[in-house]
């Protein structure tokens, strides 16, 4: 056997349920694989869930197109750029390609005996950091904010849903005037709640992120004409290509880039670069990862062209025992990309086992 590309299925209980305009979510059923090549070992994680409620991708979708098509393709790609020219003939799927070429990325940071965050390009060897923070009572987020501000991060974002925004961001500017906030709405507006929309410019808010539906740019460009807040894109945001329309036509001046969602870690520089040359601001977001997802995305956001804090907590904050041995903490809200080479994980494999409720091979050559 010259390789093998194997897949491990885990279920991970969250510390606290997490509640968004789609759903409580109390545990992660995170897609693992393992790529094994030219005598490098590394994994990467696949950022879909049980349920097609962030996108229209999920754990029952990513298997079937990797095992038919993506896995044969990562065979024969000799790295990410060769792998995703190869992917486009499959359309959509960006989270299932997203997972096999950040793969790629590890094994040629491996290879090169560097920490990936360098090898994606000038680096400034930190990652700003903010937390998301879920819907609840107000008492229950008031501490959370009270405690997530204590602690040093640089952004607080809370959750936000039609009927409850302006109850839940009155209640936390009213006790926080002066801290950085954000709101996200997941997409659970649409253009009759213009009105409703106007009321948040008073909250001075950072942006307000993915108000309407997940795939809109031109309800999103209108809003940014009747209202003083920023708007920053996430769901709406798919590739390179969509960024470039969105910020021509001025959908937004905020992108806030996951590399599961955009296809990968090639696709995500090119949108830092777009978004910089429109003079938009960037930062990383996250779903729920382990340390594998985890560590791609501060080596993403240590990127110089990143300039606002994402989130990235600290692996502690959703997990009580992660799948890493080196988990991430922060100080003075900054989290530092590990040294290891790669993407800077370091596996525990006990762990994941424990964790494991699949598992299986895509692929072996």
């Amino acid at each position: 056997m010259q390789g093998r590309l194997s897949y491990s299925i885990l279920r991970m209980p969250l510390i606290y349920p997490f509640e968004t305009s789609f759903g409580r979510q109390t545990e992660r059923v995170p897609i693992i694989f393992r790529l094994e090549k030219e005598g490098v070992t590394g994994y990467s994680e696949c950022v879909t869930d049980v349920d097609p409620f962030y996108s229209y991708e999920s754990n029952s979708t990513v298997m079937p197109v990797i095992k038919s098509y993506l896995g044969k393709m990562l065979l024969e790609a000799k790295g990410p750029d060769e792998f995703m020219q190869a992917a486009e003939l499959i359309k959509g799927h960006n989270m299932a390609k997203g997972a096999l070429e950040m793969l790629l990325w590890d094994h040629e940071a491996r290879k090169e005996g560097k920490p990936l965050h360098k090898l994606l390009g000038e680096s400034k060897g930190y990652a700003d950091v903010g937390v998301s923070i879920g819907m609840e009572s107000t008492e229950g987020l008031l501490a959370k904010v009270s405690n997530s501000v204590s602690m040093g991060y640089r952004r607080i974002k809370v959750k936000i849903k039609r009927g409850r925004e302006v109850e839940i961001l009155s209640a936390v500017r009213d006790a926080f005037p002066d801290i950085a906030l954000t709101a996200d709405a997941n997409s659970d507006y649409s253009i009759k709640d213009m009105d409703t929309l106007k009321k948040i410019d008073r909250f001075n808010l950072e942006y307000i992120e993915q108000p309407f539906d997940h795939d809109d740019l031109i309800y999103h460009s209108r809003l940014a004409k009747e209202i003083s807040t920023p708007i920053c894109l996430d769901e709406s945001i798919t590739s390179p290509d969509r960024a470039t329309k969105a910020l021509e036509i001025g959908a937004c001046s905020v992108i806030n880039i996951k590399p599961g969602r955009v296809g990968g870690l090639g696709n995500s520089v090119s949108i830092v670069r777009i978004a910089r040359d429109f003079g938009a601001h960037t930062w990383v977001g996250g779903m729920l990862e382990t340390g594998i997802g985890r560590a791609y995305n501060v080596s993403l956001a240590a990127s110089a062209f990143i300039d606002y804090p994402g989130d990235t907590s600290p692996n502690s904050r959703y997990f009580a025992r992660d799948i890493v041995k080196n988990p991430f903490s922060m100080k003075e809200g900054r989290i530092v990309p590990s040294g290891e080479i790669g993407a800077g994980y370091i596996p525990d494999e006990g762990i994941m086992e424990k964790y494991t409720i699949e598992k299986g091979v895509v692929c072996e050559w």
